[in-house]
């Protein structure tokens, strides 16, 4: 318990404090030592300071009861100038100041600064512990969004994936094992391997490598999907599942509205400076409906992870016409990670 005590920083905060007043209030270079009535004038101060940090600030400023704090801040002042006047300057000073009242007006003049400073320093203490807890508050928030966003991925493409799977295994393809073995693959990564904010860019690649592979799979003999890389420098780390997104919404919507002639073109760039260029790009049949193509859990959930992980270190623009939808993504990975 004493231990814990002394490692409390606003009690290491407050002795200093106490310290730095005391010595400013009792300084006097025509006397520099210091009188033992100093410890007891002051020692007056610091009661009424701890009665205002710790009864009226939080009792009625912190609730907006502002007026009540302004009367019984004024309440503890007079106690202050009763004590110093009536009892105090009467024991140490009998002869002088303790045979006359020199006033109220005379007496806050004195009295305030000091109690204010006392005063002011908690209250300031207390803000920056509230900045903080607010701080962590929309941290954990935050966090939570995330991990609610992220766990929205898991069934979404299992589900898309899934109607793939069934209808191989109805036309009894022989390549439904190969399918199902590469689906568990890139489920195991998700489940697995994406709880952290971040993931190593070469891993992340890898896992994008897979999924496109899943996706020749789904679409074979009916288009083509091409997948190349430049990555000048991999020793980044990029948000899990950032990337999948606007490949799965490529192969769901370029693949669903067209029997043949699909094409999908995914390219990849990381620069030495940490600057990666995503682009996906997918035709799609007109009759489709174009408006479809920017909704959807995948796409809205991939844009607020964007803005909460990359706000201001990342561009995002998709563009349609009536035969192709692409997306360029870039982001600042080394800009991302500073934050």
């Amino acid at each position: 318990m004493v231990k814990r005590i002394f490692l409390n920083k606003e009690i290491w905060f407050q002795v200093i404090l106490h310290i730095v007043v005391f010595t400013f209030y009792s300084f006097d270079r025509r006397n520099p030592e210091i009188q033992t009535y100093k410890y007891v004038f002051f020692l007056n101060f610091v009661l009424a300071g701890l009665v205002v940090n710790y009864v009226l600030l939080p009792k009625f400023l912190y609730s907006g009861a502002y007026l009540k704090f302004a009367l019984y801040v004024g309440l503890v002042a007079g106690c202050v100038i009763f004590i110093e006047e009536a009892i105090l300057e009467k024991i140490y000073f009998p002869d002088t100041r303790g045979k006359r009242f020199l006033g109220v007006g005379y007496n806050l003049m004195g009295t305030l600064p000091t109690l204010s400073v006392l005063a002011g320093f908690k209250f300031g203490w207390d803000a920056l512990i509230k900045q903080k807890e607010v701080k962590e508050l929309k941290d954990s928030v935050k966090e939570s969004e995330l991990q609610f966003l992220k766990s929205q991925i898991n069934p979404h493409f299992l589900f898309n994936n899934m109607n793939n799977l069934y209808s191989y295994a109805i036309e009894k393809s022989p390549r439904t094992p190969e399918l199902i073995l590469e689906l568990s693959g890139v489920l195991r990564y998700m489940l697995y391997e994406c709880k952290a904010k971040y993931v190593s860019l070469s891993k992340e690649v890898e896992q994008l490598e897979n999924f496109i592979n899943l996706g020749r799979l789904q679409i074979e003999g009916r288009g083509s999907v091409t997948f190349s890389k430049n990555i000048i420098q991999s020793n980044f780390w990029v948000a899990p599942l950032i990337l999948i997104v606007f490949v799965e919404n490529a192969l769901k919507h370029g693949g669903s509205s067209q029997t043949s002639g699909i094409i999908i073109d995914v390219d990849i760039e990381v620069t030495e400076n940490g600057l990666l260029y995503f682009n996906c790009s997918n035709t799609y049949k007109t009759q489709a409906n174009i408006n479809n193509l920017d909704s959807g859990i995948g796409l809205e959930n991939v844009k607020k992870r964007l803005d909460i992980i990359y706000p201001k270190a990342h561009t995002l623009q998709i563009k349609a016409n009536k035969k192709t939808y692409k997306v360029e993504l870039t982001i600042d990975l080394k800009k991302s990670r500073e934050q």
